[in-house]
């Protein structure tokens, strides 16, 4: 098993708006958790695209990515992800070329096919839905390449006669995101690298996941090797039955998410003491921390090398949902002096 002080962490952060926050009181947390994390020593800090969530401030990655590189130093800093079938390759090549050119080599580029959000808002995000589907993602992905430089150009003119700039040799690493075995196969074809997303999935299918990327992985012109991450909701706390208390709001909030319609912003810590928990909930809820790292820093360390030796990974990148900043902050901490 790999001890816990050579597993290579870094941090996703959601941009989390809870109730009686602005968004600018959110994306404000983000570049403070940011900033510690740099001082900390994780190694990347990524946020994800959300669109017309109220709990998450994260629609625009690109720009919030650009904040956060200028307010820190030697963190890489990324997407986890951009959901590519949104947006035309052409633009994210050029965004994500800008901020090479900006910030040099500390830039990761994770992708993800899923929308990050409803039907008729990812209709409106790609003004034709008929346009760029889930199913279009890997040219998407071949044509990002292109554009970048790092494959030669495509047929149709892509990366030649169609530039992206900046873009053509600003390259960020780029990594395919999943929460499947089919985004596994694929970044494993493509040879790039991999991150399936524990930290929603969960579950026994995050071994697999790994498993199947490694076995199908081909080297590219990015990779020679297999290069995996697994993300992991984590919360440090004094004791167990504290880590579990600030996990609820996150709880509470996913509950309504799965009854349908709109969940609303992250409850307040208070707000999710004073519920009234069903049977049923409170299992969701047990369940769902079964398979994260919440507790003590003993729990959460030991949880980290299970799931380490379990799936593999070359890193993780966890996910510092606590009830408040102060959680999020003390999580972070408490791992790196530990």
């Amino acid at each position: 098993m790999t001890p816990f002080a050579e597993i290579p962490l870094s941090v996703l952060d959601l941009a989390t708006v809870r109730e009686g926050m602005s968004h600018g009181d959110a994306l404000a947390e983000t570049i403070e958790t940011a900033v510690l994390a740099d001082s900390l020593g994780y190694g990347r800090f990524w946020v994800a695209e959300h669109h017309g969530m109220a709990a998450v401030a994260s629609s625009a990655p690109a720009v919030l990515i650009g904040a956060i590189a200028a307010a820190t130093q030697r963190i890489r800093v990324g997407s986890g992800g951009v959901m590519l079938p949104n947006h035309s390759s052409l633009v994210i090549a050029e965004q994500f070329g800008t901020l090479v050119a900006l910030h040099g080599d500390r830039i990761d580029l994770g992708l993800g096919r899923a929308p990050g959000t409803d039907g008729h808002t990812a209709a409106v995000l790609r003004r034709n839905l008929a346009t760029e589907t889930e199913a279009d993602f890997p040219q998407q992905v071949i044509e990002l390449l292109a554009f970048f430089g790092t494959i030669p150009p495509l047929e149709n003119g892509l990366g030649a006669r169609i530039m992206a700039i900046p873009g053509h040799g600003d390259a960020p690493l780029m990594w395919l995101l999943g929460s499947s075995g089919y985004s596994a196969q694929l970044a494993g074809m493509m040879g790039l690298p991999f991150v399936f997303a524990h930290h929603f999935a969960g579950g026994d299918q995050t071994p697999r996941a790994l498993e199947l990327y490694r076995r199908t992985f081909a080297p590219s012109a990015v990779l020679d090797e297999p290069l995996a991450m697994v993300s992991l909701s984590t919360i440090v706390a004094d004791d167990a039955e504290q880590a579990t208390r600030e996990s609820m709001p996150h709880n509470l909030w996913a509950i309504r998410l799965r009854q349908g319609g709109s969940p609303g912003r992250v409850p307040t810590l208070g707000e999710a003491d004073a519920y009234d928990w069903s049977v049923g909930e409170l299992a969701f809820a047990e369940d769902r921390n079964s398979h994260q790292a919440i507790g003590t820093i003993e729990q959460v360390r030991a949880r980290i090398e299970q799931l380490v030796e379990q799936t593999g990974a070359n890193e993780v990148i966890i996910a510092p949902n606590g009830a408040s900043i102060g959680s999020k902050l003390r999580t972070l901490t408490a791992l790196r002096a530990a």
